[in-house]
């Protein structure tokens, strides 16, 4: 098992940027694949960015690359999601994830262990 901490969220404004992190308590963190994934008020869960073991292979909704960039530092055993140019829609609860194995999932059926989350709220 793993148990995750997600931290950094907070109220931004429009065009801003922020940097979630999310840590994560094990002795095996290489043998997770990683996930973010956030939930608006009155919408389902969505799949952001996923990153391998070895943090070589990321995944992306679509509408997300270009702005949302993940990465984990396996000497911290930290996941990262680096939010760039903020809009009022990424207001959301964000969650890390993790799955046991190498690759990384849209789906989050595949995700076992997950964070309480993080709020995010981008002001207009």
């Amino acid at each position: 098992q793993v148990q995750l901490v997600e931290s950094g969220g907070g109220l931004v404004r429009t065009g801003d940027s922020l940097r979630l992190s999310c840590a994560a308590s094990t002795q095996t963190f290489t043998s997770y694949a990683l996930g973010w994934f956030r939930q608006a008020p009155g919408k389902e869960r969505e799949f952001i960015a996923g990153v391998n073991w070895r943090g070589d292979r990321t995944l992306y909704e679509d509408s997300l690359q270009g702005r949302f960039t993940i990465s984990r530092d396996n000497t911290k055993n930290t996941v990262y999601l680096q939010m760039n140019s903020l809009k009022p829609e990424d207001t959301a609860v964000y969650y890390c994830a993790a799955r046991w194995g190498t690759v990384s999932s849209r789906d989050e059926k595949y995700y076992r262990e997950w964070g309480q989350g993080t709020q995010v709220t981008v002001s207009s």
